[in-house]
């Protein structure tokens, strides 16, 4: 059985994330697949920006965040990262959060899942060249819900039927590169 982490990417207030990997759990539980899908939600970690000076009194807290974060993703054999595009790029609070990592991803699949005025897109191909460093394999196919037609007044999430085809296609890929690169850890 594999283990896949459905990676919420985004700590905004009054973000569209929480819907969106709510729904490609939701599908992905419901394709009967030989995995086991799970939420990690980057609001839960605390992580202090790497490189900066944590002040003394909080270093034990940030310390034990870092930790938290490091087992959790080390803990899975893929990921779906579930993304918005700001700037044309992934957010700053999830690139930070990537930067801690290194083995625990290593030899890994990641699928991706975003949405923005293009779908996420450019955070995706933002997220290739990171992951990429990271030695992680990303698959092909990618989900991408627009806030124009797939959010109504851009925040209520309201995903077109053809999305699902997508989610199929970047699962099996998914799980696919899973399962293979699983055999070399």
């Amino acid at each position: 059985m594999l283990k896949i982490g459905i990676v919420l990417g985004s700590v905004r207030e009054g973000r569209n994330g929480e819907a969106v990997a709510n729904w490609i759990n939701d599908f992905a539980g419901n394709r009967n697949d030989e995995a086991e899908y799970e939420i990690i939600d980057l609001k839960d970690y605390s992580l202090p920006l790497l490189g900066a000076a944590v002040p003394e009194n909080q270093q034990e807290e940030a310390n034990a965040a870092v930790k938290a974060w490091s087992e959790k993703m080390a803990s899975f054999d893929g990921y779906i990262f579930v993304v918005p595009e700001y700037n044309h790029a992934v957010g700053g609070a999830f690139k930070n959060a990537l930067d801690y990592l290194k083995s625990e991803v290593n030899n890994k699949a990641a699928g991706f899942v975003g949405y923005g005025s293009l779908g996420g897109t450019r955070a995706h191909e933002n997220l290739r060249l990171i992951l990429g460093e990271l030695q992680v394999a990303d698959v092909r196919t990618a989900v991408t819900f627009s806030l124009m037609t797939d959010f109504e007044n851009m925040s209520v999430f309201k995903p077109a039927d053809y999305h699902e085809n997508n989610a199929d296609e970047m699962l099996d890929q998914l799980l696919a590169w899973s399962g293979a690169l699983k055999t070399i850890r």
